[in-house]
């Protein structure tokens, strides 16, 4: 596991992570969210090594990072960082070399990312002759190559097309699955979503929440309830303590305070269904789960 305890980074005087603090699980995929400039580049940085922090720490199973574990780590960076002359499979091999794997080993790697990537036919070409798409691929292999213990891809999917969010989607899951902790940034909320386990949210350099995406529906997401009737559904603006949020004929979605609860210890949203009861039929009453943007947006 990794851990990052209360970090603090300054440059100049713009403080860019202000005592910072979160874990990255075995075999789960952590997202990292937070506008530009937030301080989660800086965050991934200081992990690896590249810039030191101001006070705070970062553990790897306990014990203090060293250069030796940061050589079994895999960073993504956002800038691309490949050599764009290179040969596709040339570099990815010697990458892996330079991460201790031996020739036969790094060529073996290279040639099942390349396909798990959907890269093999390109494996010969340089990298400038490759799309900004494919390039993207190119560096997730690099990443991937001397199959690391831990995973830091700073927008990995940046510049993708659907398919191929996919095709790294895939590949991903597999080193999750295998018991590899992923963090990963992203813009891109719907992605994050259907992939990560854990939300880390951070706002001009301090933690806005963490935890499980579960957990965090129901902590940071107000109690929203979509109900579906035969008839007109309007009449539920004249229902105390109901807020109407949309309304199309018969559908409506709406947000429940305390004053809908009539106190009978039935709660709110069934006194609201009673109420729904006795005008017809109906169809359908559910919470409605609120949706990573809709967290993100509150917490930010």
């Amino acid at each position: 596991m990794l851990t990052v305890t209360s970090i603090s980074r300054s440059f100049g005087a713009h403080r860019a992570l202000d005592d910072v603090s979160f874990e990255v699980r075995p075999g789960r995929m952590t997202g990292f969210l937070g506008a530009n400039g937030a301080g989660k580049t800086t965050a991934m940085r200081i992990i690896l090594g590249v810039l030191a922090a101001d006070s705070g720490g970062v553990t790897w199973e306990g014990r203090p990072v060293t250069q030796a574990s940061r050589q079994r780590f895999g960073y993504m960076p956002e800038e691309r960082g490949l050599y764009p002359k290179m040969r596709v499979a040339e570099q990815i091999a010697w990458l892996g070399q330079l991460h201790g794997l031996d020739r036969a080993a790094a060529r073996r790697n290279t040639a099942r990312l390349l396909d798990q990537l959907e890269l093999a036919p390109r494996a010969d070409d340089k990298l400038e002759e490759l799309s900004l798409g494919n390039q993207q691929r190119a560096q997730v292999a690099a990443a991937l190559v001397h199959d690391p213990v831990l995973l830091i891809l700073d927008e990995p999917f940046s510049g993708l097309d659907p398919i191929a969010v996919e095709t790294v989607l895939a590949v991903l899951r597999d080193r999750a699955a295998s018991g590899v902790p992923v963090l990963f940034s992203s813009h891109q909320l719907a992605v994050v979503e259907r992939l990560c386990d854990d939300l880390i949210i951070i706002s001009e350099g301090e933690i806005a929440a963490a935890g499980e995406r579960t957990e965090l529906r129901h902590r940071y997401g107000r109690t929203r309830y979509e109900m579906v009737v035969d008839s007109d559904a309007g009449w539920l603006r004249d229902l105390p303590g109901v807020r109407v949020l949309d309304l199309d004929g018969a559908r409506a979605v709406l947000e429940l305070d305390d004053a809908a609860d009539p106190g009978d210890g039935a709660g709110a949203d069934q006194a609201v269904l009673r109420a729904a009861l006795d005008r017809g039929a109906v169809r359908t009453f559910a919470p409605v789960v609120p949706t990573l943007e809709e967290i993100f947006k509150e917490v930010v």
